[in-house]
């Protein structure tokens, strides 16, 4: 279990090492198609490692079983929508300060990975919660896909916080020390939510959808209009089809 929770924050950790690499700040097209590889990886992450499990385990209610999926997405949306309302950040894709918050720009710009990183270690907490409270919908090769996939994707991410850091003429390890804490948010949030999960094993598809919306939340809210915008959009959007392809096949050939 250890293995699976630690994963994706080793995907950051490399992605953050990234900095020792590049000389300079990232190229306009490589961030671009870093950009546009995480949302596909998320998307699909989101429904095949998540709605598709939680639709599963409510197929005993027939046509009403996507209403506890519904409710549990929904609340995901939200609960990222509230912590990106009160938690002050910078948008990834932003040039300027923003709202005066007494925060720096580069402390916003880990603030903003941090943030994205909860839902995806509550992800793979709930997925690997699922597997070892005996749920049959859930295997230990899929909560393995999920954490492989979401490692990919943060691997880009943390290529993305840590070399803008870079360009603003912070010394490499400590960029490299502030990619590795954004990531360090994934595992304690695993650990957090596989305690919890115990005491809400009857309401696991509600947990597994609530995820999946934050996930989802991430993309549509940051990932996708950066990808999206300016020149260069094709690249992103190739990335992400890419992306999308890599995590669904992990879940379907390992789950």
């Amino acid at each position: 279990m250890w293995q699976i929770i630690l994963i994706p924050f080793l995907g950051t950790s490399l992605g953050a090492a990234c900095v020792f690499l590049f000389k300079k700040e990232l190229g306009h097209r490589m961030q671009k198609a870093l950009t546009g590889f995480a949302s596909g990886v998320m998307v699909a992450a989101s429904f095949f490692s998540l709605i598709i499990p939680a639709l599963d385990q409510t197929s005993d209610m027939g046509r009403l079983g996507f209403i506890p999926v519904s409710i549990g997405f929904a609340a995901g949306m939200l609960f990222l929508l509230l912590l990106d309302m009160l938690i002050p950040h910078t948008h990834m894709d932003s040039s300027d300060e923003g709202p005066k918050s007494g925060l720096k720009r580069t402390t916003k710009l880990v603030l903003a990975v941090t943030l994205h990183n909860i839902p995806e270690g509550m992800a793979v907490g709930i997925v690997c919660a699922g597997w070892i409270y005996g749920n049959e919908k859930i295997s230990f090769l899929g909560a393995l896909a999920l954490s492989i996939g979401i490692a990919i994707q943060n691997f880009p991410e943390g290529a993305i916080v840590s070399v803008p850091l870079l360009a603003e003429g912070m010394p490499r390890r400590r960029t490299f020390l502030f990619g590795v804490l954004s990531g360090a948010v994934e595992p304690v949030s695993s650990i957090l939510v596989i305690l919890a999960a115990g005491i809400f094993v009857p309401v696991m598809p509600y947990l597994l959808s609530f995820a999946a919306g934050a996930m989802i939340y991430v993309v549509v809210e940051e990932l996708i209009p950066e990808m999206s915008e300016g020149k260069h959009s094709n690249i992103g959007t190739v990335c992400f089809a890419a992306g999308f392809v890599l995590m669904m096949a992990l879940d379907v050939g390992l789950g």
